[in-house]
Formats: structure tokens, sequence, C-alpha cells
């Protein structure tokens, strides 16, 4: 007889923007609470499991950090399917990477049509280099039906609050579609 899982729900979530907005640095800041200044690109997929509670309730997370090059995409696309949530990050101090969010929304909205969506404003500690203010990220955001947050994995500002905002959304929505 099979073991009953440890956890309620399931949840798959991805990371995805450019090249050195922080996603591996929120995945390990989030999953180990660690943050490295030394920057090593991820190749391929990088997948890390964190058991937590919400609302009552037992989940365990399933966080995609994704390969931003070229090369990977068409060969990890496949595996994003199932997701229920998509975090879109963009380095506050990189106007470029903002400006792309628009083409990593409708590249993922294809994969996966029914995840969450959430806009995530990285490195918010480096407000004195920022480009990207705040209210444009919100903006972006609401324009789009997504929820936004500003995080600096660096110094562990609303890291947390990131994935629970995301996780209770997505189990608000499995209960709503009951």
């Amino acid at each position: 007889m099979a073991e009953a899982p440890a956890y309620d729900h399931l949840i798959k979530l991805l990371l995805v923007g450019d090249g050195m907005v922080g996603k591996s640095s929120l995945l390990s800041r989030y999953t180990d609470n660690v943050f490295s200044q030394v920057y090593m690109s991820t190749i391929g997929i990088d997948i890390k499991t964190k058991n937590i509670e919400v609302n009552g309730k037992r989940v365990q997370l399933q966080m995609w950090d994704a390969a931003v090059q070229e090369r990977f995409q068409q060969i990890i696309r496949p595996f994003f399917k199932g997701a229920a949530g998509i975090m879109f990050v963009y380095d506050i101090t990189n106007e470029h990477s903002f400006k792309r969010l628009c083409q990593w929304m409708n590249d993922f909205r294809e994969v996966v049509p029914n995840a969450v969506l959430m806009v995530v404003g990285n490195k918010c500690d480096l407000e004195n280099a920022r480009v990207v203010s705040t209210e444009q990220g919100q903006s972006f955001a609401d324009e789009h039906g997504c929820k936004f947050i500003e995080t600096s994995a660096s110094d562990n500002v609303n890291v947390n609050e990131m994935v629970m905002g995301i996780a209770e959304a997505i189990l608000l929505k499995r209960e709503d579609s009951k």
C-alpha cells in the first residue's frame, strides 16, 4: 500500500526573466536562506522543493528556475506544463529586463495559460541605482492582471511574502474552481 503524501497540495512555480535579474538568488534565499555574491548562470533547469503551510494547508512547493539562454528554451518549455504559478522577475536597475516582461509573458502564457502570474521587481536594496519605479512595476502588473511585489534576495526583503502571496492566490483559485 502506497504511503500518503506529506502534503495536501503540490504547487509548481516557475521563476522566469532575463539573465542576471536574480532568479537563482531569490530561489536560494527562499529555499535555503542563502545569498551568494558569485553569479553562476543557470544551465537548463534548477528545481528546489520546500514544504510550507499556507492557510492551514500543507503545501509542497516545486520551484523551477529556468535558463534564459535561447538554446535551452525550446528544450525546456515542455517541462513547464502544469505550473500553477509564474513569477516574472526583472531587475529594478535594468530597464531592458523590465521591457522584456511582455515577451516573457507571451512566451509562457502559451505554455501555461491558467497559471497565477506575479511580477517581481528584484534588487530593491539598490535604490540609488533604480531606473524602474515601483509605480511602473505596479502599473505593468495591473495592466496584465498580475500580482506585484518588489524584493531583495541579498537583504531578504519580501522574499517570503513573494512566495506566500502567489501560493495563497493559487490555493484560492483552486478552491474557487471546485
